[in-house]
């Protein structure tokens, strides 16, 4: 099965729901603690099957709140939820990707580019939702060598080049050090640019054109060719950002996957406030 891309609207979500191939999921999370589990009963897409982000979390100390797993814990994810090696998996939240856009990121980063996020995600959907839960067969899902090159970690944030672009995807009154919910410090690192994840969106919460998000990206110093790195608060909204970068036309630019919980838990790791890089 053909995906146009790496975003998919509902009417071509529609026309292939029933094809045997095609695997969606829902990966609904909540930063203030709901449960994403609670809102897929209450209603989800048919033919859905529920991942908790937190089942494809690692458990690597130090490594921030959401830490990549080892390629065997998240292929077993995988394998429950029903996806096949050769499955087209498409996924979806109720925040417009800013949640989905990190599984869409894990499966590419274990090497299955057949998939996408649900532009608009549950709220694009035009037919009926259900609540019974789906059980799918097993799936012969395997997880490849990871794309190391996707990511940075700690130390290479620290020794980035010159002229490398740092995109903090945080809302702006958190990377301005203003307030911070959940890690240690607040603030963000020095020289990152605020690029806040739902800034990619539309009112309707599809993602802008790929003009608007060109202009958008520009305007932060992101121009064809640019290194560029992505963080957030734990690595799970930067994926939002990465996202909104490939369909901009502007692919390449890799993950913090630590990001601040990591960074701002390190006492030597320098902390900028205010709305200006330094």
């Amino acid at each position: 099965m053909q995906i146009p891309g790496p975003l998919v609207d509902a009417g071509w979500l529609a026309e292939h729901i029933a094809d045997p191939r095609l695997r969606v999921i829902d990966f609904r999370w909540y930063l203030d603690g709901r449960s994403g589990r609670a809102a897929y009963g209450s209603g989800h897409l048919p033919g859905a099957v529920f991942v908790d982000l937190e089942e494809v979390t690692g458990a690597t100390p130090g490594a921030g709140r959401h830490p990549l797993p080892e390629p065997e814990p998240f292929a077993r994810v995988m394998r429950a939820a029903g996806v096949n090696r050769d499955s087209t998996v498409v996924v979806y939240d109720d925040q417009g990707g800013v949640v989905a856009a990190r599984l869409w990121w894990m499966l590419r980063y274990f090497g299955h580019d057949a998939a996408a996020v649900l532009d608009g995600g549950l709220q694009a959907w035009a037919g009926g939702l259900v609540t019974e839960p789906t059980t799918p067969a097993p799936g012969d899902f395997v997880a490849g060598e990871p794309r190391r090159w996707m990511r940075v970690d700690y130390e290479a944030v620290r020794g980035l080049p010159s002229g490398t672009i740092l995109l903090d995807a945080r809302a702006p009154e958190r990377y301005r050090g203003e307030s911070e919910p959940v890690d240690p410090r607040a603030g963000h690192i020095p020289g990152a640019r605020n690029a806040y994840c739902r800034d990619n969106l539309d009112d309707d919460l599809r993602f802008k054109s790929a003009p608007e998000l060109r202009e958008r990206f520009a305007r932060l110093g992101v121009v064809p060719g640019a290194e560029v790195v992505a963080y957030c608060g734990s690595g799970v909204s930067a994926c939002h950002d990465l996202l909104a970068l490939e369909l901009a036309g502007l692919p390449g630019a890799r993950l913090y996957p630590g990001s601040w919980s990591d960074w701002s838990a390190r006492p030597d790791a320098p902390v900028a406030t205010g709305a200006e890089p330094d």
